[in-house]
């Protein structure tokens, strides 16, 4: 039943977040006729020399990478990105539908251009974390991170460098200049929200109620704890000293509990990168 419903999670995740990217491509990146490192941008060159639309290319290449996905990264990879590469086309094929003369909503090719790196890059690191992609170039760039061990953001930006060129074959210079330097600031983009959704909090409690915040961490928050003997430097008392990891809203959670509970405690916290292990498994010990 559990793995149903984190099944049933994961794919509603991905569609989220397919819609998400492509409101992004379809009311930002295409307005603007400017060529970056995707699946997409190879179509809109070639929906130019051919007579296919930009949503049948997409679907035509995205079907090719899906097929190097599966034997490289794994049959899980390759179940969601193909249903996330399903949606791709359709919800781009609803939106011609709906909105056929599709128009630059800030009538500038370089806001346009902006807007949809974010967009397009909140939408990749939400698919990232559930080991799925969009499909296309994002294939490509899983394929390199795995076995190079290269950042997903810098892999994005390689790939998506050489496919930017292939905007010579339509557009001029000024595009390709543009394109590229937007393939270059979504994949700083990526990383910096994979970074921004990694990031957890140490927390160290010196308290005398020590024994009582950790019941709540462990009974309520769900996490474990790690207790230390600490001795004071200037009277040479004997502290227990409390470590735990947390979430950021798990830390907020316990600095509410402890302004509540009006418990005198001596709190420090720093940022950790990123955590490797079972701390995603609740209760474990730090």
């Amino acid at each position: 039943m559990k793995m149903k419903t984190n099944t049933l999670k994961s794919f509603l995740t991905i569609t989220l977040a397919m819609f998400i990217i492509s409101v992004a491509i379809y009311f930002f990146l295409i307005p603007s006729e400017v060529i970056t490192g995707s699946v997409t941008g190879l179509a809109m060159v070639l929906a130019k020399i051919t007579s296919l639309s930009i949503s049948t290319l997409t679907f035509v290449i995205n079907s090719l990478l899906l097929i190097l996905g599966i034997v490289l990264i794994g049959k899980e990879f390759g179940a969601k990105t193909i249903y996330a590469s399903l949606l791709l086309p359709l919800f781009l094929a609803v939106f011609e539908r709906i909105y056929p003369n599709n128009i630059s909503l800030t009538q500038n090719a370089v806001f346009d251009m902006a807007t949809y790196t974010l967009i397009l890059a909140f939408g990749q690191t939400i698919l990232f974390r559930v080991n799925a992609s969009s499909g296309g170039t994002d294939i490509i760039a899983k394929i390199v991170n795995k076995y190079t061990h290269m950042d997903l953001g810098k892999a994005c930006t390689l790939v998506g460098l050489l496919i930017c060129t292939t905007s010579l074959i339509v557009y001029d210079v000024g595009s390709l200049v543009v394109g590229a330097l937007a393939t270059l600031a979504n994949g700083q983009a990526v990383d910096y929200f994979i970074d921004g959704f990694n990031k957890k909090k140490k927390i160290c409690i010196l308290s005398k109620e020590y024994e009582v915040i950790q019941d709540y961490i462990m009974n309520t928050l769900k996490r474990g704890v790690t207790l230390y003997s600490a001795k004071g430097g200037y009277d040479k008392t004997e502290h227990t000293e409390l470590v735990t990891i947390m979430a950021s809203n798990e830390y907020k959670k316990l600095l509410y509990y402890l302004q509540e509970s009006d418990i005198e405690a001596f709190v420090t916290v720093s940022t950790v990168n990123e955590v490797i292990g079972t701390w995603n498994n609740k209760k474990n010990h730090v």
